[in-house]
């Protein structure tokens, strides 16, 4: 899959309706109250063992539109969680226009920590360095919590899977934590995928296994501490269908988790 292909996909005017919280669907909207949202509070509470003091550092790479971040700062608020900073990066400056947009939705409270930069998930550290005109030690070893939620597919298509990984544990703090997020290729009904075997070259629809999405992590250095499939909500769900996938989930879980639609693994950095 060629770079430039990957950002006329991505700048369009579908991808900012997929990706912008007013229109992306009912669906996602729940998983990011509930599935999504309920992993990132784990990830702080259990799994995150650098100290806090004034707040979470937070960074969402490959973070679109933006609703995932703003999203999840409106959970942190509610639980009582502070944040000190949070960063969203994405490759298409026309996804991060639009995030830039989105964050007048965030607490007055909380909008000049929030930042939407230009950066590629294999060169966070440079271009985030760039965009926000600092020294690179001024953000290594500065996060608590690093995610990416459909992201990470992209950078094991482009051979760019150790890059990624290697940038997000130097910007992790010791005992830091990153949760990635994305589809799982045993799943069989995924719409696009079906669509992309037949219209696109294989290196454009791969979906890595569980184990792939995972290796780039531990050679990284990483200690993995889970590494599952979960959800059955699609993305793009309205009311009726989000109401059949919550009531048939539990069922699912229990009979084939393996063909769950996502694959999370959570990763930290030794403390």
């Amino acid at each position: 899959m060629s770079n430039e292909s990957f950002l006329a996909e991505y700048s369009s005017e579908s991808a900012v309706r997929k990706y912008s919280k007013k229109t992306a669907g009912t669906g996602i909207n729940y998983l990011l109250e509930h599935d999504y949202g309920d992993i990132y509070l784990k990830a702080i509470r259990e799994y995150v063992s650098a100290p806090i003091g004034d707040g979470i550092q937070l960074l969402e790479f490959g973070c679109g539109a933006g609703m995932n971040l703003i999203h999840c700062l409106d959970i942190l608020k509610r639980e009582g969680i502070p944040v000190a900073a949070a960063y969203g990066t994405d490759f298409s400056e026309r996804l991060i226009t639009e995030a830039r947009n989105e964050a007048f939705s965030v607490d007055s409270q909380l909008r000049e920590r929030v930042k939407f930069l230009v950066a590629r998930s294999e060169c966070l550290i440079s271009d985030m360095q760039s965009g926000l005109r600092i020294a690179e030690q001024g953000i290594l070893g500065s996060f608590h919590l690093i995610i990416g939620v459909n992201t990470f597919r992209y950078c094991y298509r482009l051979g760019k899977g150790e890059e990624c990984a290697k940038q997000i544990y130097d910007l992790l703090k010791p005992g830091g934590v990153c949760v990635m997020i994305d589809m799982n290729r045993k799943f069989p009904m995924f719409r696009t995928l079906v669509r992309d075997r037949l219209t696109r070259p294989k290196s454009e629809w791969y979906l890595p296994t569980l184990d792939e999405y995972a290796a780039p992590f531990t050679s990284a250095g990483f200690q993995i501490l889970e590494k599952r499939n979960f959800c059955w909500i699609p993305h793009s769900a309205g009311s009726t269908l989000l109401g059949i996938c919550r009531t048939v989930a539990p069922v699912l879980n229990v009979a084939v988790p393996r063909f769950a639609m996502r694959s999370v693994v959570i990763a930290k950095k030794a403390s």
